[in-house]
């Protein structure tokens, strides 16, 4: 993970080739999870968490984190350590919601 949030060299290049009137639209902040695992549990269950619960997810260990923005899956990958930080290694972007790609 080389680049920062913060990084303006490739967001500049995407923002060039945008339609000036559209521009603007790259500093809109959006929401992005990076979602671990997901899991179904009855309320009777997670009223009875407490500290160092285990709830057992779908995802096998290992597999890839999924990344959603806005709540829409986008891509996935693999969580590597950077220097002191955590970061996800982008391994799959997926196409665009509505688009059929063959």
């Amino acid at each position: 993970m080389s680049s920062s949030p913060n990084s303006s060299s490739s967001s500049d290049a995407v923002v060039a080739a945008l339609p000036s009137p559209l521009g603007w639209l790259m500093d809109v902040p959006c929401p992005v999870d990076f979602v671990l695992g997901t899991a179904t549990v009855r309320v009777r269950d997670c009223i009875q968490f407490r500290h160092h619960s285990i709830v057992r997810l779908r995802q096998s260990a290992g597999a890839d984190l999924e990344v959603r923005v806005a709540g829409v899956p986008v891509a996935s990958g693999e969580v590597v350590i950077v220097d002191d930080n955590v970061g996800l290694r982008l391994s799959r972007i997926l196409p665009p919601v509505g688009l059929d790609v063959v």
